[in-house]
């Protein structure tokens, strides 16, 4: 199995030689992974705050959405 030092010299190399529609390719797929990692992470804790009861009900909400107008 190749190392992730191995892959990320392999990935420069790629990124190095590739043509704009390579480059536009790949920045959008390493774009896109990013952003649903940090889905996955928000999604998670939410997940967990809902375990521990940590909800709020809908006249809470309205509230809350109030206090930020101010």
């Amino acid at each position: 199995m190749t190392s992730t030092s191995e892959l990320k010299k392999q990935l420069h190399e790629f990124v190095n030689q590739g043509d704009e529609k390579f480059i536009k390719l790949f920045y959008a797929m390493a774009k896109a992974y990013s952003i649903q990692i940090t889905k996955d992470k928000m999604i998670a804790e939410s997940e967990d705050d809902i375990k521990k009861g940590k909800i709020h009900n809908q006249t809470e909400v309205q509230k809350i959405i109030e206090r930020w107008k101010e």
